[in-house]
């Protein structure tokens, strides 16, 4: 039996994490939240997670900060990040690759496609 796969949400909006959330645990994903890069960075440091979904805008540590403070811890250097944004600038999208960034989703968003992205990534 595969074992359950946990994915961290970071948004700074609560909707936003609630719809995540609620997809992800829908398909059986364990899901822990978080409202921000510093929030997430601290979970990060004592809990295993199998993929990070973030938002680059948010207070106190941003998206792309998030992922090069992931990057620097080791148990976090392989991780898959996926960036889920309103951001679809090429110059954004650059920046996030070059922090360490898996893949990229902009939002809105639809239920199915992550529940695609996610199955994806984590195989």
């Amino acid at each position: 039996i595969a074992m359950t796969k946990h994915i961290l949400a970071v948004d700074d909006s609560l909707a936003i994490r609630q719809v995540v959330g609620h997809t992800l645990r829908s398909a059986g994903y364990v899901v822990s939240e978080a409202g921000d890069g510093e929030e997430a960075l601290a979970l990060a440091r004592s809990t295993r997670f199998d993929m990070v979904l973030t938002d680059l805008h948010m207070p106190r540590l941003d998206g792309i900060g998030l992922i090069e403070g992931l990057r620097a811890l080791a148990h976090c250097r392989e991780v898959p990040v996926i960036v889920l944004t309103t951001e679809s600038s090429e110059q954004m999208r650059a920046r996030g690759r070059a922090a360490g960034a898996t893949g990229w989703m902009v939002k809105p968003f639809e239920p199915r496609r992550l529940l695609e992205v996610a199955a994806r990534v984590l195989g």
